[in-house]
């Protein structure tokens, strides 16, 4: 029962009230005979999100996202898989695994879920969940209707501005304006507003946002971060921008 006390990687603070908590607790149920071994840290102030908080709104996110279309796929169990294992041990991963097959299993209400992430992450950690939930839909090589629908409405309830959904679809669905999309302007823009639009998205995805988060977010955020450059060096190729 004790190994399950650090499952999530971190201390656990708001992320244990709530609907995910509900979701959490029931979970917890399932899988030990009671939750008094785990670590909770108490934490409830909006914007001090932990590795814990933002690993456990992940896991119930993704499931939310695995179950949109009716089937769950091994490329995106093997996705999460993944994710996780770039930082902890593989009876940790493994730990985690058993977790989200147990979340799989129940109703999950998204509004509610969304609300309470909202409610104590801040912009740049929900702008990162976002982009990890489009690497779940794509895990299979494309990007399902129904899940992108899901991760449409999550977006939609996390309180991200629409600009911001349809630059972090442009990285995962490509089209023939996707550079610009990244960036968050129209191909009729002028040089001057594509060096500003990159240097306005390479803070607003800076890595340096999510170094609270732990090594592997903060890795992810640098793939972010890195396709915000590509498109910029794609559209000044284009343009022979200097």
């Amino acid at each position: 029962m004790a190994k399950y006390a650090k499952w999530i990687g971190g201390g656990l603070g708001w992320a244990f009230g709530g609907s995910i908590g509900g979701i959490l607790g029931f979970v917890f149920g399932s899988v030990v005979d009671g939750i008094q071994t785990i670590e909770i840290n108490s934490s409830t102030r909006p914007g001090l999100t932990q590795y814990g908080d933002f690993s456990a709104s992940l896991l119930v996110l993704s499931a939310a996202v695995m179950k949109a279309d009716g089937k769950v796929l091994k490329s995106e169990l093997d996705y999460v898989r993944n994710f996780f294992s770039k930082q902890f041990h593989s009876d940790v991963v493994q730990d985690k695994m058993l977790i989200l097959r147990e979340i799989l299993k129940q109703e999950i209400r998204v509004d509610e879920v969304c609300v309470q992430i909202r409610q104590f992450m801040n912009y740049s950690d929900r702008l990162q969940l976002l982009h990890y939930l489009f690497g779940i839909s794509i895990a299979d090589g494309q990007v399902n209707d129904q899940e992108l629908s899901m991760i449409e409405l999550i977006s939609r309830y996390l309180g991200l501005y629409t600009a911001d959904f349809e630059s972090i679809k442009a990285m995962f669905v490509k089209d023939v304006d996707s550079a610009y999309k990244i960036l968050e302007i129209t191909p009729d823009a002028t040089d001057d507003e594509v060096k500003k639009a990159y240097r306005r998205m390479a803070m607003k995805y800076h890595p340096d946002k999510v170094m609270h988060l732990g090594e592997d977010v903060q890795k992810a955020a640098h793939e972010k971060f890195q396709t915000v450059n590509n498109a910029y060096e794609d559209i000044k190729k284009k343009r022979g921008i200097v």
